[in-house]
């Protein structure tokens, strides 16, 4: 039997609160928005699809606080897009902290092959979260109750999302004010309002903006709102639900969802 030779290798992970911002893929989709001033070419040429790379970029920006890709005015189509100037940066950054990377990686494999197979157990042990919408932030208040606590997180946008969680939950992932945390929303947990108006709800959380981006389907549609501060949020509802709000890019709209909607996570 011929032996085979384990070689390491590895990739380069930038994260926030341990929630992945962008990998090699990612990055190459900002180059080529960089290159291309197009979503589409861009997409195209980075082997995305149109939505798993807006989808790519509404994550980005939600993580890092602020856009990293930025729309241009005018134009067919509403413009093209480009970085902006924390976007080149963070690209630029990558590729620094990715030619290191590759240096380790070289004088690891080098020096202990034998390692090999941990850390190929190490990838597969990494996590991801399938929640359409993430947003970190800090926690700016705690409010303890009999059973439950209630936790507000303020983001880089300034945002504020409300998460009703057990108060061991509270105790367990050592939510204090001041600490950095992660709030997780299913895109289906998203309620679409058009026109509040002087309407009231019940739903602790009401984040307000302009509709981004409208993704039709067959049965459901995902309607991504954009916030102030850069980041967005991304909803799915019934295509008769979007033809009935009349829902259109450019409108105001608001995303309404429970507290108890929400899931709180803190890096390891």
């Amino acid at each position: 039997m011929t032996d085979k030779t384990i070689q390491l290798q590895g990739s380069l992970w930038l994260t926030i609160d341990g929630q992945p911002l962008g990998g090699a893929d990612r990055m190459a989709l900002l180059a080529q928005i960089a290159a291309c001033g197009s979503i589409t070419r861009a997409a195209k040429a980075a082997g995305m699809s149109y939505k798993a790379a807006w989808d790519a970029i509404d994550t980005m920006n939600n993580l890092a606080g602020e856009p990293l890709v930025a729309r241009l005015a005018g134009g067919k189509g509403g413009g093209g897009t480009q970085l902006t100037v924390r976007g080149e940066q963070l690209l630029h950054n990558f590729h620094t902290l990715q030619a290191e990377h590759q240096r380790f990686v070289h004088s690891l494999a080098s020096q202990a092959p034998a390692l090999a197979d941990d850390y190929l157990l190490i990838r597969k042990m990494a996590m991801r979260t399938s929640a359409r919408n993430q947003f970190a932030g800090t926690v700016e208040a705690v409010t303890h109750g009999a059973v439950n606590d209630e936790v507000t997180l303020l983001t880089p946008g300034g945002q504020r999302i409300v998460a009703i969680v057990t108060h061991d939950s509270v105790l367990g992932l050592g939510l204090q004010p001041g600490a950095q945390a992660l709030a997780l929303v299913k895109a289906s947990s998203i309620m679409l309002v058009s026109d509040a108006g002087s309407a009231r709800f019940s739903a602790r959380n009401q984040l307000h903006g302009e509709i981004a981006r409208i993704q039709p389907g067959a049965v459901n549609t995902e309607v991504v709102i954009a916030l102030p501060g850069g980041s967005s949020v991304a909803a799915v509802v019934t295509q008769d639900s979007c033809d009935t709000l009349a829902l259109a890019v450019g409108q105001p709209a608001s995303a309404l969802f429970k507290a108890s909607s929400v899931i709180l996570a803190v890096p390891a």
